[in-house]
């Protein structure tokens, strides 16, 4: 984060599908030494200038949101307030949401919610993000005028994350950004599913190249932008750096040129120059489908002391796969 935070970014929102005491867990209270580690990570964060934000899913909250799950969430927001959270998601994502009353009831835990957090921003993850069908095929029929109705009911000061047209948006236009907007009654704020690669599928990859179909002038049409990194925190720097290119650039971006750059900042450039030759095989080919290469790639990035190199090492080793059963129960 403190190397990012040189190049523009500007917040940092913890939310890893592994915490399962913000997911699953989330009414049990953080192991204190995780509770210590996430408080001086915000201190670090705080000290680069960077907002430190924790995303909270509290699984299907809507659907009994009572005088116990209203005591639970009272303490792990008093817990989330001593980390120093300034930005607060609440994340109603991966929950099934074809039941009655899911903008009502989900409007009034966000408004509960507000009157308690010290964050000085709030983020509502809604339940149908984005206008993939996958959503509903996967988490029931989204209810009619779901999220026209959040936008009329919801404070005007509480962000919405919208991740496109796709769940993992190849590309975002001015046009669908201004619909989204009339349709929330406020500039989505983007959660940008590039370059992370935490899934079954998406592990077999590892997402280096640059970020494209993210014009400059998509700016004036959303209230911020998150990119969601990959498992690899080194590599996760190169595609990040060419984002913050193309807002500088605008129409002056050329992805090929900014890649390059980018890896060279991020790896030096003997590495930087491998990674990019080495582009298709780590990104588009596939892990289990690179067969020898797997060996030969191996060997050569074993041989280079840097953490990237070592991050491609354990890639190929297979410490980042992510299997079904990994996913379940998260």
């Amino acid at each position: 984060m403190e190397f990012l935070a040189g190049h523009g970014y500007r917040f940092h929102i913890y939310a890893p599908k592994a915490d399962a005491f913000l997911r699953r867990r989330w009414r049990e209270p953080h192991p204190q030494e995780s509770f210590d580690a996430l408080a001086a990570f915000s201190a670090r964060c705080a000290g680069a200038d960077v907002r430190f934000g924790v995303g909270l899913s509290p699984f299907e909250l809507y659907r009994s949101f009572d005088a116990t799950a209203k005591a639970d969430l009272a303490r792990k927001l008093e817990a989330l307030d001593a980390l120093g959270v300034r930005d607060l998601a609440i994340l109603f994502d991966d929950m099934r949401g074809d039941v009655d009353g899911l903008a009502r009831d989900q409007i009034a835990i966000l408004h509960w919610i507000g009157e308690r957090t010290t964050a000085a921003r709030l983020i509502l993850c809604p339940t149908y993000y984005s206008d993939d069908p996958v959503l509903p095929r996967v988490f029931g029929a989204c209810p009619p005028g779901y999220l026209e109705d959040l936008g009329t009911g919801l404070d005007p000061a509480i962000s919405l994350f919208w991740t496109g047209e796709e769940v993992c948006s190849r590309a975002f236009s001015p046009g669908h950004l201004e619909r989204v907007t009339n349709v929330l009654r406020r500039k989505p704020l983007l959660w940008d599913n590039y370059p992370v690669n935490d899934g079954p599928l998406m592990s077999q990859s590892l997402h280096l190249r640059a970020f494209t179909g993210r014009p400059a002038s998509i700016a004036r049409h959303i209230s911020g932008h998150a990119v969601n990194p990959a498992c690899q925190a080194v590599l996760s720097r190169i595609p990040a750096l060419t984002l913050a290119e193309s807002y500088r650039e605008g129409d002056g971006y050329e992805y090929g040129a900014a890649l390059g750059r980018a890896a060279e900042a991020v790896l030096g450039a003997d590495l930087g120059a491998l990674i990019v030759r080495h582009l298709s095989a780590l990104q588009d080919t596939g892990l289990d489908r690179l067969a020898d290469g797997v060996e030969r790639l191996r060997s050569r990035y074993a041989a280079i002391d840097h953490p990237g190199a070592q991050e491609v090492v354990a890639w190929l080793d297979g410490a980042y796969r992510v299997t079904r059963e990994d996913m379940e129960g998260v």
